[in-house]
């Protein structure tokens, strides 16, 4: 009885043993190029959230300078607006950046056109339409009245073709602005 008991008890060490060389064992499988990929992603995931909440900071710098210049109707505070909500989107970079969605950037970029365009500087939102353009192509932003911001604002940039009066009642624009642009076209005598 003696012998099957240490037998028994030998068994039992030796499968404790081997479970517990297999365990340890498990821990170390991975090898060193999978440890720095592991610290490679986090440090990814760590500029991206930077990035996320950089962006978001800047672009809550630029429309408090929005409703500012809407208070106060003050163009020099709209091209203020204009150039934060551009430098957001140029620190930014192209491309998908963490939780940052697509409509949220195109709002922004969007607002800074139309800032730059309410502030003067008509070159500045043509040259930002046409980069909004090129960097969400076929993509577009309606207003609360269903308006597109983009037939807008290449209606107000210029960025269509000449016009003939029946072809403004096809524009997905405000009838203030087409009636505008009716009175302009009329007295340019074209």
């Amino acid at each position: 009885m003696v012998n099957r008991r240490n037998a028994k008890s030998f068994a039992l060490r030796a499968s404790a043993a081997v479970l517990l060389t297999l365990g340890l064992s498990a821990c170390f499988l991975g090898s060193d190029k999978d440890a720095a990929e592991g610290i490679g992603f986090r440090q990814a995931r760590f500029e991206e959230m930077k990035a996320t909440t950089e962006y978001r900071a800047c672009r809550a710098e630029g429309m408090d300078l929005d409703k500012k210049a809407l208070a106060s109707g003050s163009a020099g505070t709209y091209l203020a607006s204009a150039q934060v909500l551009e430098k957001c989107e140029t620190k930014l970079g192209p491309g998908t950046v963490g939780d940052i969605s697509i409509g949220e950037r195109m709002r922004a970029y969007a607002l800074s056109v139309q800032n730059y365009l309410k502030g003067g500087d008509v070159a500045r939102a043509r040259d930002n339409f046409d980069k909004f353009r090129k960097a969400f192509p076929n993509n577009d932003l309606y207003y609360a009245d269903g308006t597109s911001f983009t037939s807008t604002m290449e209606a107000l940039l210029g960025r269509q073709e000449p016009w003939s009066f029946g072809e403004f009642a096809n524009l997905n624009v405000p009838d203030s602005l087409k009636a505008e642009m009716r009175r302009m076209h009329y007295w340019k005598g074209k």
